[in-house]
């Protein structure tokens, strides 16, 4: 990068300028990761100090039956294959009442688009979710499900965000956002749901008081100016509703376990190498110095890895979202090495060991308990990167 240019968007950073669509674009072109990840580190400071949120959450899948068939997907079934279920509501709440004994604090529901269930099957299960887990925040389905919900009822979006609401919905998901851009969006996704639906009922959730977390996927066939795109197009609805809570960069997988029944479902895997931990880092830390008015970046742990999350809490992150146990979008299709469960314990000790202090907080980011940050006192103690 040309030192002038270089010069010129640090002191943008440090005067806390908005940066530009040009601005993203040369970012991603710069080789240097030190120096993107301390502009990132300033920002990330600036906003959440030493801090690193975490939460308690399990997630819950109640179908992979899916009419989609998006190209990088390894977790939708069709009706009739092998591995392909529905749960009945009665045993969805089993399933969650089990999970009550570690302090959860979230559900996380996201599904299939069902070709044959009803309406009136995901009220209802939101309804006897809440009866039976009365402490537990309901964060459920994307837009895409909403988009759904409303061809197969036939009420308006508006509607059926009421009704999830009144059943106990407290926040969307961010899936099906993929990428925006319909340059390589009609390469991934197999859904009628795209940046005009996605964005017109997330204002709509945002509208009825709802906020609701942001995603990207990133790491397959799109290039870093769609990544841009993608932000900015974020950040200008956020300039509109200020709804987006956090952002998640979400790394692309391939597809290695899921050959157990002959099948490989993604693919772009015959052409694209997923992203290096180097790669992700950059991502984390464009995306905090473009998002310049969503107060949390957050690194789902399950798809980067432990050491690139911790990582990436110093190139712009302050989130590693929580303990999970099983996330079969992901553990469906890779071989990654993450681990299906991490404790509470577990996420305290990678926060300290990263140099930050832990906050458990809830759905709505608000703060249940603060937790000592490393031991001063420790000759090894690890510090955040100084700004």
């Amino acid at each position: 990068m040309d030192v002038g240019l270089k010069r010129e968007l640090e002191a943008k950073v440090h005067a806390g300028e908005r940066l530009t669509r040009e601005d993203g674009i040369a970012l991603y072109e710069s080789d240097d990761l030190a120096w993107l990840g301390g502009l990132a580190h300033e920002v990330r400071t600036r906003k959440n100090g030493d801090v690193v949120h975490f939460n308690v959450n399990r997630h819950l899948n109640m179908t992979n039956v899916c009419t989609a068939s998006c190209a990088y997907c390894s977790f939708q079934r069709k009706p009739g294959e092998k591995d392909a279920y529905t749960m009945r509501i009665e045993e969805a709440v089993r399933l969650a009442k089990a999970m009550e004994n570690d302090n959860l604090t979230e559900l996380h529901i996201v599904n299939g688009l069902h070709p044959t269930l009803p309406w009136r099957y995901y009220p209802r299960s939101l309804r006897e979710l809440k009866k039976a887990l009365p402490n537990v925040s309901l964060k459920a389905f994307t837009a895409t499900e909403i988009h759904h919900f409303e061809t197969i009822s036939g009420l308006s979006a508006s509607e059926i965000l009421d009704e999830l609401i009144d059943a106990g919905l407290e926040s969307l998901t961010g899936g099906g956002a993929e990428i925006f851009d319909w340059e390589v969006r009609q390469h991934i996704v197999d859904h009628a749901t795209h940046w005009e639906d996605w964005s017109r009922i997330h204002r709509l959730a945002h509208e009825k008081g709802l906020k609701t977390p942001s995603t990207m996927l990133y790491g397959h066939i799109e290039e870093p100016r769609h990544r841009v795109d993608h932000v900015l197009r974020l950040r200008e609805l956020q300039d509109e509703t200020g709804g987006f809570q956090v952002f998640i960069p979400l790394r692309y997988q391939h597809d290695f376990v899921d050959m157990k029944d002959g099948k490989v479902r993604n693919r772009l895997q015959a052409r694209t190498t997923m992203a290096t931990g180097a790669e992700a880092l950059k991502v984390f830390a464009v995306s905090r110095l473009l998002f310049d008015n969503v107060p949390h970046v957050k690194c789902f742990w399950v798809m980067h890895g432990l050491q690139t999350t911790q990582l990436a809490l110093q190139h712009g992150a302050d989130d590693m979202d929580g303990s999970v146990v099983e996330y079969k979008i992901t553990h469906d299709a890779d071989n990654y090495g993450t681990p299906n469960k991490l404790t509470r314990d577990d996420l305290l000790e990678l926060i300290r060991d990263a140099g930050f202090r832990p906050v458990e907080r809830n759905t709505r980011y608000e703060a249940i308990r603060e937790y000592p940050g490393p031991d001063p006192e420790r000759r090894e103690s690890p510090q955040p990167m100084r700004v």
